[in-house]
C-alpha cells in the first residue's frame, strides 16, 4: 500500500480519536462548560439531521414522481422520456445516502443493542465509544474517497440529465457529512431505548 493510500486513513484515524475523546469528555461531565457543549452539538445535531431528513424526503418524492412521469410517456403517450430514469436513480442515491444520517441519529442501523442492554458502567461507555469510533471511520473514508472520486468525474455528464456526474457522486461525501453529526449526536443522546425489549 504506497503513501497515497495510506493518507486518508492516518488522516480519518487521527481525525476519528480526537472527535471520540472530545465526545467522551463531553458526554462525562455535568460541569456548566460541558453541559454547554454538549447542548450546543446537540442543538446542531437537531437542525442538521433535519435537514438532512427534509432533504431525503423530498429526493424521494423527486424519485416518485419522476417514476411516475416515465411509466407515463412510455405507456400513455408512447414517447419515453429520456431524463426519468437518471433523475429516479440519482435521486434515490441522494435520499440514501441523506437518509443515513437519520438512521445513525435515532440508531436505526443494525446495532449492538444486545451488548448495550446488558453491560453498565465503564464496560458500557467502552462499547458506546467503540462504535462510535467505527461509525466516524466509516463515513470518513466514505467523504474521503467521495470527494476524490465527484472531483475525478466533473467533466463527465449524466445521460439524459446533461448535467455533470459529480452531482450523483456528491451524494457520498455530503451523506457521510450528515451521517457523522447522526452518529456524535446519537452518541451524546442515545434515542433507540424503545428497543430495550426486542430482546
Amino acid at each position: 500500500m504506497n503513501a497515497m493510500n495510506l493518507l486518508p486513513l492516518q488522516v480519518t484515524g487521527l481525525v476519528t480519536l480526537a472527535v471520540v475523546a472530545a465526545a467522551v469528555w463531553i458526554g462525562a461531565g455535568d460541569g456548566a462548560g460541558r453541559g454547554a457543549l454538549r447542548r450546543a452539538v446537540l442543538l446542531a445535531d437537531r437542525g442538521i439531521t433535519g435537514l438532512a431528513s427534509v432533504a431525503a424526503c423530498a429526493a424521494l418524492a423527486i424519485a416518485t414522481f419522476a417514476g411516475f412521469w416515465q411509466v407515463v410517456a412510455r405507456f400513455a403517450t408512447e414517447t419515453p422520456s429520456i431524463w426519468s430514469e437518471a433523475l429516479v436513480r440519482t435521486s434515490l442515491i441522494w435520499m440514501a445516502f441523506l437518509g443515513l444520517g437519520v438512521a445513525l441519529r435515532t440508531g436505526a442501523l443494525v446495532s449492538i443493542d444486545v451488548a448495550h442492554r446488558y453491560t453498565r458502567g465503564a464496560v458500557r461507555a467502552t462499547i458506546e465509544a467503540a462504535a462510535l469510533a467505527c461509525s466516524l471511520s466509516l463515513m470518513g473514508v466514505l467523504f474521503w474517497f467521495g470527494w476524490v472520486m465527484a472531483e475525478r468525474v466533473v467533466f463527465q455528464e449524466m445521460a439524459g440529465l446533461e448535467v455533470s456526474m459529480a452531482w450523483g457522486y456528491a451524494a457520498i461525501p455530503v451523506g457521510a457529512v450528515f451521517a457523522m453529526v447522526g452518529a456524535l449526536g446519537h452518541f451524546l443522546d442515545r434515542r433507540s431505548d424503545d428497543l430495550e425489549m426486542a430482546v
